[in-house]
């Protein structure tokens, strides 16, 4: 089978790790694509020994980790610095664990083999994210969602992250008006909503009236991460987990205060 052929499967989750990582389509897209230049130059980091899928994420890592700061900041001067300061000020490899684990699904040990760190490493950079993010970042979400069931299972987790929630929408409609009513800090938006409208529409809509981060839930994220047009940064899988609700909008939170 070819290199190609090969890591094709792996491609749509990695360019969605890539964009939460750095927080931008074009910048994930970017290191995703120097990845496969390198890959296609240099076949042998293939059968390095790893599966083709966690052989791709850390040929990934090897590029990334090359042009982002790892080093860690003293904790006198993280007292002093504003949230948002705070957060720019976070080590990668705190987010790239809490990333690879939380939204990826990899294991803490195949997380390790992909930066290089063992188990017990990996679980104390997560635990040093979350606490980090989740401490510094609270905000009132909008939740966009048609399914009665899943809307109080985000109502729940976002109550648990210490957010409050703005309103609850299930059509494209009740979404925009809530959002102009509460004005909230983040949106979290099903793709399919009950009138046949949709999320993304209706995060248009939003997005033209103020800035705010938005995730989107979709039980197909394959169809929204082709790389043929503009497409959303963070996405969640239906039936997704906690912990990649959790970890996502720390990411979304997190690099909307950096852009900010």
């Amino acid at each position: 089978m070819t290199t190609a052929k090969t890591i094709a499967p792996h491609l749509p989750y990695l360019r969605r790790y890539a964009r939460a990582l750095t927080g931008s389509q074009t910048s994930g897209d970017a290191y995703v694509r120097a990845t496969l230049e390198t890959l296609l130059e240099d076949k042998a980091q293939l059968s390095s020994g790893l599966s083709p899928k966690l052989a791709l994420y850390r040929a990934f890592h090897v590029i990334w980790s090359s042009s982002v700061n790892n080093h860690d900041h003293d904790e006198t001067m993280l007292a002093k610095m504003t949230p948002d300061m705070r957060l720019q000020a976070l080590p990668p490899r705190n987010r790239e664990a809490l990333l690879l684990t939380a939204v990826e699904g990899f294991s803490p040990d195949e997380a390790g083999a992909i930066l290089g760190l063992d188990a017990p490493g990996v679980q104390a950079a997560i635990l040093e994210a979350q606490s980090a993010i989740e401490a510094q970042l609270a905000t009132n979400v909008l939740v966009i969602e048609d399914e009665p069931i899943i809307a109080l299972d985000l109502e729940a987790l976002v109550k648990d992250l210490g957010h409050d929630v703005a309103g609850v929408a299930a059509t494209r409609d009740e979404a925009v008006a809530l959002a102009k009513a509460s004005r909230p800090g983040l949106v979290l938006a099903d793709v399919r909503l009950a009138d046949g409208s949709s999320g993304i529409d209706a995060a248009t809509d939003i997005l033209r009236s103020f800035d705010v981060p938005v995730i989107f839930i979709t039980a197909y994220p394959e169809r929204l991460l082709s790389g043929e047009r503009p497409e959303p940064a963070y996405l969640i899988t239906k039936p997704f987990l906690a912990e990649t609700v959790k970890a996502t909008i720390g990411q979304a939170l997190f690099f909307h205060g950096v852009k900010r």
